[in-house]
């Protein structure tokens, strides 16, 4: 008697429609975990930026306690900054020792000319990159535009408040008008920077002692960033800010405060507030207009602040805090806290 068996065929896979769906829930999962993944990073982004802006706080005031006064945002080579004249350095390289860099300060001779055509110099700045200048989230290239000697010098994220527009005629705070703002003598192109103010805690020129913030520390912003592009009237993207043509070894060519030799009053790495947060767009074609609008190819005494975090920018405070100001604060709030005794403290912003 034959017996017979059944057997049970197991199935080996999916079926196409199986696998379909199974792909079309993963890619759900992707589409909605990218962005969750974006925000973290762009989170851990903006807490670097700002803790790189509270450590050059907490250096502008180790610098403060070391020589009685802040960092001038930028003076030619004579005392106290050093000897010979021509364009100085920056306060970024003034704090150079207050953020561990003491071994690349002590490198630069500041003779002469450090901040353009000193060889000395651009050999000691030269292919070094300074992780505490540079916002994680910028766009921006981590290179300047030129440099003499065929130096390349590094582009910093950040630049120092010198003031805000605040002359008779253009103040951008109602009702309040200071001699501290000049116009430089330049061409359209080069080498006028625009209006420049002396009002803020790193002006040109000029070493701010704390005391004289007399509208308070913590009502007074030190530095903000510039790290994203300009866009202009015909769409190109423009590295128009603070060290974008030379780097972070120039600032300024005058002792005088805000006076420029010759009338060239650019101010490098430091900045006279003009504009609003974030205002990156509808600019003048290159090269720009440097003696109407203060934004050009050389240089941007008036680039507005700019980030690409959502919103605003990172501020460092003179009192070594850190805040996030809104793109969407008034023109009169942001000047009245970029000048450090106008009589109108912002408490709250």
């Amino acid at each position: 008697m034959t017996s017979f068996r059944r057997v049970r065929v197991g199935r080996s896979g999916f079926t196409l429609i199986e696998l379909l769906v199974v792909i079309a829930i993963i890619a759900i999962l992707i589409g909605l975990l990218l962005p969750a993944v974006q925000k973290v990073r762009e989170a851990a982004a903006r807490a670097k930026c700002s803790n790189n802006l509270k450590q050059i706080g907490i250096a502008c005031h180790s610098f403060h306690d070391r020589s009685g006064y802040l960092p001038a945002g930028g003076h030619t080579d004579l005392a106290p900054y050093g000897t010979g004249g021509g364009w100085g350095a920056s306060w970024l390289i003034f704090i150079l020792a207050d953020v561990e860099q003491g071994s690349l300060y002590s490198k630069i001779p500041f003779s002469g000319n450090t901040g353009w055509g000193s060889a000395p110099a651009d050999a000691a700045v030269n292919n070094v990159l300074i992780q505490t200048y540079r916002c994680p989230s910028t766009t921006l290239d981590d290179w300047a535009r030129s440099r003499t000697n065929s130096s390349r010098c590094m582009a910093s994220s950040y630049v120092g408040i010198s003031g805000a527009v605040s002359g008779s005629g253009n103040s951008i705070i109602p009702g309040y008008t200071s001699t501290r703002t000049v116009a430089g003598a330049g061409s359209a192109s080069c080498c006028s920077g625009g209006l420049a103010d002396t009002g803020g805690l790193l002006p040109s020129g000029e070493s701010v002692k704390m005391a004289k913030a007399t509208d308070g520390l913590s009502n007074t912003i030190l530095a903000s960033e510039q790290a994203d592009f300009l866009v202009t009237a015909n769409g190109t993207k423009q590295a128009w800010f603070g060290s974008a043509q030379h780097g972070i070894i120039i600032g300024w060519h005058s002792n005088t405060p805000g006076a420029g030799a010759g009338g060239d009053r650019r101010q490098f790495n430091h900045t006279t507030v003009r504009y609003r947060i974030n205002q990156k767009t509808g600019w003048p074609d290159a090269p720009g207009n440097c003696a109407s609008t203060g934004v050009c190819d050389n240089s941007s005494s008036n680039a507005p602040l700019t980030s690409t975090h959502t919103g605003g920018v990172n501020v460092v405070l003179g009192d070594g805090s850190v805040r996030f100001v809104r793109d969407s604060i008034a023109l009169d709030v942001l000047g009245r806290l970029s000048i450090r005794d106008d009589g109108q403290p912002i408490n709250d912003f």
